[in-house]
């Protein structure tokens, strides 16, 4: 570990410099950064009127735009995951801009020749130098291929896969070492939200994953009259370039453009709307980031999708948990709504259920007697992920990046036309999935899929038994029992026991004088024992053991 940080020791210094330069110098102090760093004391003071003039999560957003294009497409990532992050960081994420000026045309030259294998001009028979549009990952450019097809073709920037890891690979030392040394740290456990992150930054690292999403979509698609799907050109697309057919239209924010050329706004509205829904509730795969510009409408009304670079897949499960949201959502059911939260999500063993239902109830307040039209169903889903992230609850990210998409498109809708509400759509869907899970065939499905889980665990059964008998011969097998207030329980225990005890005793006395009495008068013989009336003192000794054990109960006052 020493070795890598030395290695990436400017690397460290930049991002420590930034942090302390927006006000979180005291998180480098902390962490112990700032010795092996050799940062001179006085730059952790300095600059506090700026600082305090600006929120934590203005700091936060200034701090990711300071340190480049990792560290903004990480804050991009973080602001879909509402349930790890609080409102106040999250709203700040959503501003973080991906721009960066373009790369050369002799960079791309060199990277499309490199990864196809020819050269550019015997590969295509036109390639516009200018790009169409540049980020921090890659560039597009506009091509014509030699059969008269116009492409668009996305190119890697120079080396930006070493630098993004070079930078997961900080972040990642980074977080072990918070974790270790900040309480909130660990709290939040940074380590596994920076793994998370991480891996949807390398995914789109790699241009073949984009590829296989957009065929996936157009096969999704395929008997969807209205929806179109831009082809694929696989001989041309590698990790670092992807060649995707070239959509001619307008794009979706260009409003006037569309009133100009004819369409109809609420038209437009509709398709997309049901489009994103089917794509939720009926193939639980979904474009996750379906914003103006990355929607295009063709000749004759027909919605395009582009850039499949974030999706989101729900499985079975998660498409009925979420439908049993939308549907609770929408009756204003307390109950429903905690279970589907609950059952979407991993439910730490100390969450209290009770703050929880209030905590949703406040929620239910908010939407009380608001029209179902007036209800934003993205914005009432992130209030929930959010009362989840405040106990704890791990919503899985694909959700949450769901409740991300809703809150798009609904700002998409708006804009086309105000008075569309998007719930009205999703709750044709929502039932028709409720519906499908009645269906004797899933119902049949499902619990074959049971039977074959409980015969694989009973054949399993032996072995785990025998592991265990194994640990215990060994003396490995540990036990934890924990009990909230275990020194009263263990004092009411024992009263209990003692008056067990002394029933037991009494029991035993009363028995033994019933057979002393039943004796003498079989044999009629008198009562006294070595001259002593044992039967009247075995009485009064029983009558005075019987009144002390009623009156301890009494006494407890619990019968």
């Amino acid at each position: 570990m020493v070795g890598k940080r030395m290695r990436h020791i400017g690397r460290y210094r930049d991002i420590a410099s930034a942090l302390i330069r927006n006000g979180f110098g005291f998180v480098v102090e902390e962490m112990g950064i700032s010795q092996f760093l050799s940062l001179p004391q006085k730059a952790f003071f300095g600059r506090k009127t700026e600082h305090h003039s600006k929120t934590i999560g203005e700091r936060v957003r200034l701090v990711l735009e300071e340190l480049g294009p990792t560290f903004i497409k990480l804050g991009q990532i973080a602001s879909t995951r509402p349930d790890l992050l609080p409102e106040e960081i999250i709203s700040e994420l959503e501003k973080l801009q991906d721009r960066v000026p373009p790369f050369s045309f002799d960079e791309v030259r060199e990277i499309v020749q490199s990864e196809l294998g020819g050269e550019i001009e015997k590969i295509f028979r036109h390639f516009d130098h200018a790009p169409l549009a540049a980020a921090s990952i890659g560039q597009v450019h506009q091509a014509v291929l030699h059969s008269g097809e116009k492409v668009a073709i996305k190119i890697q920037r120079p080396h930006i896969s070493k630098v993004i890891e070079t930078d997961l690979e900080i972040l990642q030392d980074l977080a072990v070492l918070a974790e270790h040394r900040l309480k909130w740290a660990a709290k939040y456990q940074v380590r596994d939200m920076i793994e998370e992150f991480s891996k949807a930054l390398r995914a789109e690292l790699d241009y073949t994953i984009e590829a296989r999403n957009a065929d996936k979509f157009s096969k999704q698609s395929a008997n969807e009259q209205a929806v179109y799907i831009p082809k694929v050109f696989w001989e041309y697309s590698t990790k670092r370039v992807l060649t995707m057919e070239y959509v001619e239209g307008i794009k979706l924010n260009e409003i006037e453009k569309l009133k100009t050329n004819g369409y109809h706004l609420d038209h437009i509205t509709e398709i997309l709307s049901k489009e994103i829904f089917r794509q939720i509730f009926m193939d639980g795969f979904f474009h996750a980031d379906p914003h103006p510009g990355n929607v295009i409408i063709k000749q004759g009304g027909i919605i395009a999708f582009i850039d499949f670079g974030m999706t989101g897949r729900l499985t079975s499960d998660m498409k009925h948990h979420f439908s049993s949201l939308v549907i609770s959502l929408m009756r204003q059911s307390t109950d429903g709504v905690m279970k589907a939260i609950l059952r979407m999500g991993i439910v730490p063993e100390d969450i209290d259920l009770k703050q929880l239902r209030a905590d949703i109830e406040d929620l239910r307040e908010k939407y009380y007697g608001v029209p179902l039209h007036q209800v934003s169903i993205g914005e009432a889903v992130n209030d929930l992920f959010r009362a989840a992230f405040k106990h704890s609850i791990k919503i899985p990210s694909d959700l949450t990046l769901l409740g991300k998409t809703l809150l798009t498109v609904e700002g998409v809708v708006e804009k086309l036309n105000p008075d569309f509400r998007i719930i009205d759509v999703a709750e044709p869907f929502g039932r028709r999935l409720a519906k499908e899970r009645l269906h004797p065939k899933y119902i049949a499905e499902n619990a074959w899929k049971h039977v074959t889980d409980y015969t694989e665990l009973l054949m399993d059964f032996p072995a785990y038994v025998a592991e265990v008998a194994s640990l215990m011969k060994r003396g490995r097998l540990r036990h934890e029992i924990t009990i909230p207030e275990l020194d009263l329980f263990l004092k009411k225990l024992d009263r209990i026991s003692n008056r067990l005890s002394f029933s037991i005793v009494l029991l035993a006395f009363s028995i033994i004088m019933v057979g002393i009495i039943i004796g003498s008068s079989m044999g009629r013989q008198s009562t006294l024992l070595w001259k002593i009336p044992a039967i009247e003192i075995g009485f009064g000794v029983a009558t005075l053991m019987f009144l002390w054990l009623l009156f301890s109960i009494f006494k407890s006052g619990k019968f």
